[in-house]
């Protein structure tokens, strides 16, 4: 019932498994739970399950967690939340004697949960630097510029795709298995976890130097066609075969050694409960939040029917660019405005205004693939940049080249910011206690390297208070 009460999250997690390949491994997570437990069936028969009412208290924190991540718009703690809740359903059900038996399988099942995004960027940069040193270690002269490396003349772009976050995710999953399976000791077992960690990521920066070596000796279709037929899963399937016989040498534990001694778990049960009866108050217990979620779902801000660019002086309106066109994406906008300014001086700026009347899952001002750079875009991001006036700024670049600084804000709740954490923690606040239900992005963008920088700063003089230029859009006047 958890899950069909749960459908859609479910569903969610299904699609991501099998869209996403840097969460594939989690289609094996399941099946890998049911033969741990299936392997303890001999220790588990010995323990009487008994229901246990303080089970509660975990479903009852899982549902809040999958509240906030309702509210909040982060599909991580709605996920993280239904796996709590079935955790607790587990442990509710069959009691704390059983649960402890299942230890293992229970606390595996947090591999369910889609994690490691944020691994993306410090990968990057490790592989770049890996790829550089290898690359003068062979005498091919490279430089660098963020993640844009030029070998040979050759372009070549360390992409999020490029970083291997995607393996050394998966392997903290295989890691953890291996370590609980074949280790009896935790020096041991954190010693191989160590080495699952740092070994796919020396690797990576192998394979990443390996493409680029190839391309400079023959060419960049070939390099990469080899890339992704060798150098990808191939190559990753030996180095996970290697790091488990590195770690063979070292295993400590029988396979045929008992997972737990039941004598041990056989605990008196305190707060018990009669099995129809647990059963009823986790199902109860779960559709609070649900509940919660849909009193507060209708808070929306009321939005203007149409909204225009402000007026900017010294500044005149002016075409787009026609070299290379860029717009920041946020499909779930309710309004989105783009246009440039130039001033006496010829400097241009081009600046982008999405608002929200409210957020939802699907419906976000922050998320992959929102915001200045989406999926599979043209556009590229080099680097980050030091802040303007309390923006991000980046720079990226598109074919031909062409490059660009983007800066961005956000005004969510009474802040404005350009912290993501920041953004989704007062869409939460937003949500679950009323106020600003608007949601604004604004970006600044500069094309070409003639003082970006000194454009955007002359722009937000003249353009005024970006919060108040925020709301103003919102259709709430100052």
């Amino acid at each position: 019932m958890l899950l069909l009460t749960f459908r859609r999250d479910v569903g969610d997690l299904a699609a991501l498994y099998w869209t996403n390949t840097t969460f594939g491994h989690c289609l094996f997570i399941a099946p890998v739970i049911g033969w741990l437990v299936w392997i303890r069936r001999g220790e588990l028969a010995e323990l009487t399950p008994k229901s246990w009412a303080p089970g509660l208290a975990l479903v009852a924190t899982g549902g809040f967690a999958w509240l906030l991540g309702d509210a909040g718009t982060v599909s991580f703690a709605r996920h993280l939340g239904l796996v709590m809740m079935l955790q607790g359903a587990v442990l509710t059900l069959l009691g704390p004697n059983v649960a402890r038996g299942m230890l293992f399988p229970l606390a595996y099942a947090l591999f369910l949960v889609p994690f490691g995004d944020f691994l993306e960027p410090p990968l990057q940069t490790i592989t770049v630097w890996i790829t550089m040193h290898l690359l003068h270690l062979v005498g091919v002269p490279a430089t660098v510029d963020g993640v844009l490396i030029t070998a040979g003349g050759k372009y070549f772009e360390v992409a999020e795709a490029c970083s291997g976050s995607k393996f050394v995710i998966a392997m903290v999953a295989y890691g953890v298995l291996v370590a609980n399976l074949c280790y009896r000791t935790w020096p041991r077992r954190l010693g191989f976890m160590a080495m699952a960690l740092v070994v796919p990521v020396l690797a990576n920066g192998l394979r990443a130097f390996g493409t680029i070596y190839a391309a400079v000796l023959t060419s960049v279709e070939q390099a990469t066609g080899y890339d992704h037929i060798v150098f990808g899963w191939v190559f990753f399937g030996l180095v996970m075969a290697a790091v488990l016989a590195i770690g063979w040498k070292w295993f400590d534990r029988s396979p045929d050694a008992p997972a737990f001694d039941p004598a041990a778990l056989q605990r008196p049960i305190r707060w018990r409960l009669d099995l129809p009866v647990a059963a009823l108050l986790v199902l109860a217990t779960a559709l609070i939040f649900p509940g919660w979620s849909a009193a507060i779902a209708h808070r929306a801000q009321a939005l203007p029917a149409h909204i225009d660019l402000p007026p900017v002086p010294g500044w005149t309106r002016a075409p787009v660019s026609a070299k290379a066109a860029w717009t920041p994406n946020y499909p779930g906008a309710d309004h989105q405005l783009f246009g440039r300014y130039v001033d006496d001086r010829g400097n241009a700026v081009d600046i982008a205004i999405a608002v929200y009347g409210s957020q939802r899952e699907g419906k976000e001002i922050v998320g992959f693939g929102i915001g200045a750079i989406q999926q599979d875009d043209r556009w590229v991001k080099i680097k980050d940049l030091d802040a303007l006036n309390g923006g991000s700024v980046m720079a990226i670049t598109a074919p031909g080249p062409v490059e660009r600084q983007v800066a961005t804000w956000y005004r969510v709740g009474s802040v404005l910011t350009s912290n993501e954490k920041i953004v989704k923690l007062e869409t939460l606040k937003a949500k679950l206690f009323g106020g600003p239900q608007r949601a604004v992005a604004i970006h600044l963008s500069v094309e070409g390297d003639r003082d970006p920088r000194g454009a955007m700063t002359k722009f937000l003089a003249a353009v005024g208070p970006l919060d108040v230029l925020a709301d103003r859009s919102a259709g709430m006047t100052r």
